[in-house]
């Protein structure tokens, strides 16, 4: 069976996991979804408040080796055990989760278009757009609600880190996509043409 990967990044908070989750959802199981979230290095060695002051939107922060083997095992049919990660506690968790292949192997983060090995796994590369002020909003209302984190940490983080490493990093990572979706994930039409576009290649 020939698979199909699909690579999916964009800026922190751009929408992209809400792009990737689409797509699942519409493909259901004929797809399976890995996020390179999942892959952040686990630095036992350091304390909660020495791992909360990383740098975490370095491509060096993520296991991205891992991945790569990975998304490759998913690719020849073969399941694989993948770890997960508690952002409240910035550590990985100590369960793994056994993911099985699929038709489409939807692969999302915002530094994967950073490592060549990961490009050339994947057949179809989409970036997902949005304007920084937007991305900023959502981004400190997810942290709080979701991550537990205060408005001050996240507004420290993402002028620290975040920003420049965006910059540095996931902006350039826009030319190796084939796609640019704008809106974020509420760009209706540019997703219905991917989802009809993956259909015809699957089919």
């Amino acid at each position: 069976m020939d698979r199909i990967v699909i690579g999916i990044a964009g800026g922190t908070a751009s929408g992209k996991t809400t792009v990737a989750e689409r797509l699942f959802e519409e493909f259901g199981n004929d797809a399976a979804l890995l996020s390179h979230d999942f892959y952040y290095k686990p630095h036992e060695e350091l304390s909660k408040e020495e791992r909360s002051r990383l740098n975490y939107d370095h491509p060096d922060s993520l296991d991205t080796a891992m991945l790569v083997e990975h998304v490759k095992e998913l690719k020849k049919g073969n399941s694989i055990l993948h770890p997960t990660y508690d952002f409240a506690n910035y550590r990985r968790n100590d369960k793994w989760q056994t993911m099985d292949s699929a038709k489409l192997i939807i692969v999302e983060g915002i530094l994967i278009f950073t490592d060549s090995k990961l490009c050339k796994l994947c057949d179809v590369k989409l970036f997902v757009d949005a304007p920084a002020d937007v991305r900023f909003i959502r981004r400190l209302t997810r942290d709080v609600t979701e991550r537990g984190r205060s408005m001050e940490s996240v507004i420290d983080q993402y002028l620290t880190t975040v920003k420049p490493m965006h910059e540095q990093f996931v902006e350039p990572s826009k030319t190796k996509a084939d796609l640019i979706i704008p809106q974020g994930g509420h760009n209706e039409i540019a997703i219905n043409m991917i989802i009809d576009g993956i259909k015809k290649k699957l089919n």
